[in-house]
Order: structure tokens, then C-alpha cells, then sequence
């Protein structure tokens, strides 16, 4: 994917791990690309790791991995910025 693709797809990702596990902090939207971006990335190892598949373009599956490695970024974030 290019990246402008990547970019609109941590947005989302992002976006909706910070509505599934809302927290105290208040960060931006650079913060919740980035954090969508790299949950995207931590989310295709870990699957791709364990067998379950990888993100490999804009499908559900890897919406689905993309969002789950975002909670897991964000959970990161929190604990470690608290």
C-alpha cells in the first residue's frame, strides 16, 4: 500500500481502537495516526507470527488485525505515559 493508503488506514484503525478502549489522555490526531500506524504494523507481525494471517491491503481481515494491534499499542501508551 502507498503511503497516503497506510496513513488513512492508521486514522481509522486509530480511531476506532481509542473508541473501543477510551482512556483519560487526550491526544491528536498526528498521535492517533501514529498510534493506529504502528498498531497496523504490531498487529500484521503478531498474526502473521502466530499463523493468522497479515495485513496485506484494505479488507476486513486486515481492519480487523490493524484495530487489535492498535488496543494493543494504545494499552502500551497508557501504561507507560501514566
Amino acid at each position: 500500500m502507498g503511503i497516503l493508503s497506510w496513513i488513512i488506514f492508521g486514522l481509522i484503525a486509530g480511531i476506532i481502537a481509542k473508541w473501543i478502549m477510551p482512556g483519560k489522555e487526550n491526544v491528536g490526531i498526528i498521535v492517533t495516526i501514529i498510534l493506529g500506524i504502528v498498531g497496523a504494523v504490531v498487529g500484521g507481525y503478531i498474526s502473521t507470527f502466530f499463523g493468522f494471517g497479515k495485513v496485506d491491503g484494505f479488507n476486513f481481515g486486515s481492519f480487523v488485525v490493524a484495530v487489535i494491534g492498535a488496543i494493543v499499542v494504545l494499552y502500551i501508551y497508557n501504561k507507560v505515559k501514566s
